[in-house]
């Protein structure tokens, strides 16, 4: 018995570590709404759509303006962040004192309006975004499974990303900053700190972590409008398990629910695509404020 689970577990191996490739991108997706919800209190609906435009905007880049994948990582988030604050200082900025509800329903609406104009403007059909040439070569041997490079990247990457992020919201002043004006932005104000400003940018942050991780995406996954609405239902669950608005939680949830799914597509593959919502209720009945976060 346990030899025929060890041969079943050294086969699914490579279903594990695939797994963590998914989970490096619900801890970015994850992160991002994290930020937001953290610091703006506004469930963001959008995000997968903006996650998507992210994608869309390094094809862009590529087909319309010859300009390859490293320069895109970097500006495709900057240009869909430019976007990000536009949203913010014409329609977000008016629901921070209302109830989350108004916050949800006008980026879920932004979030079918983005993707109806993609859908309209380039089709349902994937684009092909191939991954540069320094990571396109001869896969990794891994003893047990050759691992593409640009796999390899992506976890790497996200792991990097997510640090970094971590490191301004709790160990620098600006995040000091952010988080007390969470808690009380009349008073940081006062102390000349312009607060409506940052917001906005701590909302343009947010999106441009959406659209890194599109641009990431992009090699993998065909570059298409329904790629970001077929992940945000499970990155909302996996913010929902890790705890609204903690950047821990949901770094660690995300890569522990891609390692989680990776297990079960070996042990049971039936369960794969629920495994992730059977956790979250569990956490929420045991936990109503997520293994991370603060009631």
């Amino acid at each position: 018995m346990i030899e025929e689970l060890l041969f079943q577990l050294e086969l699914g191996l490579p279903q594990v570590v695939l797994g963590l490739v998914n989970g490096a991108f619900y801890a970015l997706l994850s992160l991002g709404l994290a930020v937001i919800f953290g610091m703006l209190n506004v469930i963001n609906f959008a995000h997968g759509a903006q996650f998507m435009v992210g994608a869309f905007v390094a094809w862009m880049l590529l087909n319309w303006g010859g300009i390859g994948y490293w320069p895109a990582l970097l500006l495709a988030p900057l240009i869909v962040g430019a976007f990000g604050v536009v949203l913010e200082r014409t329609m977000i900025s008016r629901l921070y004192k209302l109830d989350h509800l108004y916050g949800l329903l006008l980026t879920f609406g932004l979030a079918l309006i983005i993707e109806g104009l993609f859908r309209n403007s380039f089709g349902s059909s994937g684009l092909p975004y191939a991954p540069p040439e320094l990571l396109a070569g001869p896969p990794v041997d891994l003893g047990f499974m050759f691992l593409p490079k640009y796999r390899l990247w992506v976890v790497v990457a996200a792991v990097v990303m997510s640090l970094l992020t971590w490191i301004v919201i709790e160990k620098t002043r600006l995040g000091a900053y952010l988080r007390a004006a969470t808690e009380n932005a009349a008073l940081v104000q006062a102390f000349g700190v312009n607060v409506p400003r940052m917001m906005t940018l701590t909302y343009a942050a947010g999106v441009a972590l959406a659209a890194f991780a599109g641009v990431l995406a992009a090699p993998i996954y065909s570059v298409n409008p329904q790629m970001g609405s077929s992940l945000i239902i499970t990155v909302f669950a996996v913010v929902v398990i890790g705890g609204m608005g903690s950047i821990l939680g949901s770094v660690l949830t995300g890569f522990g629910l891609g390692l989680v799914e990776g297990l079960t597509k070996v042990f049971y593959p039936e369960a794969s695509s629920t495994v992730i919502f059977v956790i979250m209720a569990i956490v929420l009945l045991a936990r109503p404020a997520g293994l991370f976060g603060r009631a």
